[in-house]
């Protein structure tokens, strides 16, 4: 008994010390500082209460952001997912079947590290080369227009405020989805075969075989995925800031990005961390939600 009580002491404590005073005291510091008008730099500052929230509750710059971060909270996992689930539903079991089983389609293997590729590129390198990519005269994107007669639909992605928040988007999804591919392949592979085998025989397409057999079968793979998804777009942060920086005329804010602003921007710390506080609360929220909605009976092989 007393060599468990050392092993707990010696190998648990240590690491959970660490964590309370670099994960949990910054948090609980944020909300002490919410309550203050701190400019981040002065010494001094005064308690100013819930003024910050009520100023939280009639900031158009905040409301803006909370827009896109919630239209990104909607689009984001459900796009990340379907085409995930497409392309791993293809990697594993598209392709034809024969005396052996059913396979993948060819290459699947090539397939694969090209989906995950993203993954190996930090943030800011996307962020970079699609900000190149998006330019209006030397960026990819037009040339090909160009290149095929498109001119009129060639304009400045970044600089029009129609189409900068679907720009950075289609970033997010780009960026996300190679994990997710490999993430429900790997789920996939622990589907016996043989029920794949009886769909097949029994008519079964491959729509209908991955929304009835797939789906089910992965669906709590599916649920963390959700999770995960959400909080990237609840967050959104650095993508934002490298391509648009919130522009044009706000555009394509988010919340992490006008948090950022104001603290630094702005030197208002106390009411910057208002604003992480809040996102604090929705982030908990919505992951709760999702579990909740997603919850369903397990599907036992």
């Amino acid at each position: 008994m007393r060599g468990k009580r050392l092993f707990i002491a010696v190998f648990l404590i240590p690491p959970l010390l660490l964590y309370v005073i670099f994960v949990v005291s910054p948090y609980a510091q944020a909300f002490q500082i919410s309550g203050t008008n701190w400019s981040g730099l002065s010494p001094t500052y005064e308690f100013v209460g819930l003024d910050n929230f009520r100023r939280l509750a009639g900031d158009g710059y905040f409301w803006n952001a909370l827009r896109n971060n919630a239209l990104l909270l909607v689009l984001l996992p459900v796009a990340t997912i379907l085409l995930g689930l497409f392309f791993a539903s293809m990697i594993s079991v598209g392709g034809r079947a024969d005396r052996v089983g059913v396979h993948g389609v060819r290459g699947a293997g090539f397939y694969r590290v090209v989906y995950f590729f993203p993954q190996v590129l930090s943030v800011a390198i996307i962020g970079v080369l699609w900000k190149e990519m998006y330019a209006p005269h030397t960026g990819m994107i037009n040339g090909l227009l160009r290149a095929v007669g498109l001119d009129r639909l060639a304009v400045a992605w970044l600089g029009d405020p129609r189409f900068a928040f679907w720009c950075v988007l289609v970033v997010l999804v780009w960026m996300n989805v190679g994990f997710y591919v490999v993430l429900f392949s790997a789920a996939m592979q622990s589907i016996p075969r043989d029920l794949y085998e009886a769909a097949l025989l029994d008519g079964a397409n491959r729509i209908t075989t991955l929304v009835r057999l797939t789906v089910p079968l992965v669906w709590d793979t599916i649920q963390v995925a959700w999770v995960y998804l959400a909080i990237i777009a609840i967050d959104g942060f650095a993508i934002v800031q490298i391509i648009t920086d919130g522009g044009p005329s706000s555009s394509s804010d988010v919340v992490g990005l006008r948090l950022y602003k104001t603290a630094f921007g702005d030197g208002q710390f106390g009411y910057a961390s208002a604003i992480g506080v809040a996102m604090f609360f929705l982030t908990l929220t919505v992951a709760a939600m999702f579990l909740r909605v997603t919850r369903r009976d397990r599907v036992e092989l």
